[in-house]
């Protein structure tokens, strides 16, 4: 999980969503009295889980290492073919803008010639 969130694609994407949550909490009392509610709610259920879990983690834990480690090795070939997970979103917005105006340039072109 954490090498998923270290992609600079996931990270970007995270930052502009805690953003948007946070810009919406604050325009907006009522959604802030929601997302306040829900957050003590995911919180509790989060303290009330980890304490019944922990001990099937805790058998768990050689699967789990395995497991990860596989994963990273998989991201990191993943992260070599496609490049697009080492930029950020507003970069890949832009480069595909860019694309989709060229071409429309281009298909435009083509039609007037």
């Amino acid at each position: 999980v954490n090498h998923m969130a270290n992609l600079t694609l996931v990270s970007s994407a995270c930052d502009m969503v805690s953003t948007a949550y946070a810009s919406t909490k604050e325009s907006h009392p009522y959604i802030r009295s929601v997302c306040d509610a829900a957050e003590k709610g995911v919180k509790s259920v989060t303290e009330a889980t980890a304490s019944c879990v922990q001990p099937v983690l805790t058998s768990l834990e050689p699967h789990v290492a395995a497991a990860s480690e596989y994963a990273s090795k998989g991201l990191d070939k993943l992260g070599e073919k496609l490049l697009l997970l080492q930029k950020p979103v507003d970069q890949i917005i832009s480069d595909t803008k860019e694309l989709v105006s060229s071409r429309v340039a281009d298909a435009k072109d083509a039609v007037s010639s």
